[in-house]
């Protein structure tokens, strides 16, 4: 069976690795490179601290025990001396400011109903795990699960990986679908004609745009963040640090910006410093407010943050779905077209079960979990509105 991916960042390559693995003719691509938009401007969260009960906490718990798996496999294909994935198993910390404390403890309490592993922080235990902790925080959760990726590394390591089982990447652009009925023939690329027998809509905040190619629909639109990096420095901060006002942030529908803080380090000893999210389509026009408004948050939860030398500040676009769920699986119209997309900032933490899915959709293979609360074919993706 021949397919192609449509999108080289972190889903379109967990997708290949996965149709790959499991004996399929799998072509990828992409129109700049790997991971050359939205993998190479976040975080690299692999997180479960900030999924409320629900579809997409089961599938981010199942994909933090994928990736832990998944990176070990990758870490043994390395080049001796170079990294894979970076893969980090920090944990996290939820902090609460003032009157927070009582509904991030409730908060916590549902998530331990699921299975997520919890554990509640009073002010002595926060300054153990986090000593550089501003004193006006008294209370945080700990979440020994979440964990991290350096996100181009891990995006090339898994196409590195499904091209080592026979996939292609080719650099070149989808301008138009082939349908022949209601059924995929292949795709039209600047270069020419290319025949398939299923196509993967893995084109991040640009999937809308391509579900039309092939006269569908699906509601996915660009929201976008940015983040701060700082000049490296001996490691203050030991786990991924973040005020619970980020939870709600992420679940939230409105257009308008809303920021809250994410600390951590990395490897390399630089701190990246988050987050915001707007949706502006993809306008590049105004970062100066939420880059101020994420530096003087970031300096209330960590003050030594304020002495900080800032090295750099960068900005990406996530696929947005109205209902804050990704679309995985068949399209609603035309068959042998199948899209991953709409995870937001919540990508690289679930691409591989979501390739897990995507081989189930299209070869049949054992889905990871129940798959039809993301299944494209929803109401709430089949009417594109601004």
């Amino acid at each position: 069976m021949r397919i192609i991916v449509i999108g080289a960042g972190a889903i379109g390559a967990a997708c290949a690795l996965a149709l790959a693995e499991a004996g399929a003719e799998v072509i990828v691509i992409d129109r700049v490179g790997v991971a050359g938009e939205t993998s190479s401007r976040c975080e690299g969260n692999i997180l479960v601290s900030d999924k409320e009960p629900g579809p997409e906490a089961l599938l981010a718990i199942e994909a933090n025990r994928a990736w832990r798996a998944l990176a070990g496999r990758l870490d043994g294909d390395r080049v001796p001396g170079q990294p894979a994935t970076e893969f980090e198993a920090k944990g996290g910390i939820v902090v609460a400011l003032g009157a927070g404390a009582g509904a991030l403890g409730s908060f916590a309490d549902s998530q331990a109903g699921i299975g997520i592993r919890t554990e509640r922080l009073d002010a002595s235990t926060l300054r153990a795990a986090e000593p550089h902790l501003s004193p006006e925080i008294a209370f945080g959760v700990h979440y020994p699960d979440d964990a991290q990726v350096q996100p181009s590394l891990a995006a090339q390591a898994m196409l590195a990986r499904a091209r080592h089982l026979g996939a292609e990447l080719r650099i070149d652009e989808v301008v138009a679908g082939l349908v022949d009925g209601d059924r995929i023939a292949g795709v039209q690329t600047r270069a020419g004609r290319m025949e398939a027998d299923a196509v993967i809509n893995c084109a991040g905040p640009w999937a809308g745009a391509t579900a039309a190619l092939f006269g569908s629909e699906l509601d996915i639109r660009p929201r976008r963040g940015t983040i701060l990096v700082t000049a490296a420095m001996p490691q203050r901060v030991f786990h991924k640090v973040y005020d619970a006002d980020y939870v709600s942030a992420v679940g939230s529908g409105d257009a308008a910006l809303q920021t809250s803080t994410v600390v951590e380090s990395t490897p390399s000893g630089t701190v990246l410093i988050g987050s915001s999210r707007e949706r502006v389509g993809f306008s590049e026009e105004g970062l100066l407010d939420p880059l101020a408004e994420i530096a003087a948050k970031a300096t209330r939860i960590f003050p030594f943050l304020r002495d900080t030398m800032l090295l750099r500040t960068y900005f990406g676009f996530r696929p947005y779905a109205p209902d804050h769920l990704p679309a995985i699986g068949a399209d609603a119209r035309i068959r042998g077209l199948f899209h991953a997309a709409g995870h937001e900032g919540a990508g690289i933490g679930l691409a591989p079960t979501t390739g897990e899915l995507i081989a189930h959709a299209v070869l049949g293979t054992a889905a990871p979990l129940d798959p039809t609360p993301f299944l494209p074919s929803r109401a709430t993706l089949q009417g594109v509105s601004a």
